[in-house]
């Protein structure tokens, strides 16, 4: 459908007066959508499954909407900027040492799963391939968004090594891979209202990571050196 067509003209105009039952039924299109992309896979869902879904022909979908992409990235929207902010002030934190920071940002982390539930799992899910080629603005900031956080986590890990607080014979790039394997894997079986909560799952994977990454002391030497 053109964008230039009728029903694109006044889905413009719908979306900038933003009323209030148009805002909301956004909103339950954006749920309906993440549901069925985390049930089928995101390249799997139609338009038509979407609009089948909510109870509506197409044609009034593409009143809300303009594509599945559009509904994909309000889905996330916001969600990394927020974390990504945590990010950058709890690095530049002086009070706060590597491990207390590393703590607070995936308390965080395993706290914006739940609470945008399942958005940012549809995400995670996904494996970036929706967003791999850059194509689009949008596609180029939320890999960048991601690099950066990544590259946040890398800092405090190689500071706490350079201070003693944890093992030097890890390389802080792999231990960032095993710290976002943890809590990333959780979109595969985390639901909200389980037995336990965001803040339980998070206490638990730091308590077992940070365990694991103490510094070794002696043990080091009849421990493998991994080549930086």
């Amino acid at each position: 459908m053109k964008d230039d067509s009728n029903i694109a003209r006044r889905r413009k105009a719908a979306m900038a007066e933003g009323g209030v039952e148009y805002t909301a039924k956004r909103d339950e299109l954006v749920r309906v959508a993440v549901t069925l992309f985390k049930e089928k896979g995101y390249k799997s869902t139609s338009l038509n499954d979407i609009a089948k879904a909510a109870g509506l022909d197409r044609a009034t979908l593409y009143y809300y909407v303009a594509s599945k992409e559009e509904l994909f990235e309000e889905a996330v929207h916001g969600v990394l900027d927020a974390n990504l902010r945590e990010a950058e002030r709890l690095l530049k934190t002086a009070t706060l040492g590597p491990r207390e920071k590393l703590q607070l940002l995936f308390e965080r982390l395993m706290a914006s799963y739940e609470e945008n539930y399942p958005h940012t799992y549809v995400y995670i899910q996904e494996q970036m391939q929706h967003v791999d080629a850059e194509a689009t603005p949008w596609e180029r900031n939320m890999v960048q968004q991601t690099k950066r956080f990544k590259r946040i986590v890398t800092l405090l890990l190689k500071e706490g090594i350079a201070s003693g607080a944890f093992r030097a014979d890890v390389p802080a790039e792999l231990a960032a891979n095993m710290l976002f394997g943890m809590f990333n894997w959780t979109h595969r079986w985390h639901r909200p209202g389980g037995q336990l909560n965001a803040r339980a799952i998070a206490a638990a994977f730091c308590r077992i990571f940070f365990d694991g990454m103490q510094d070794a002391g002696d043990e080091q030497r009849d421990t493998p050196t991994f080549i930086q």
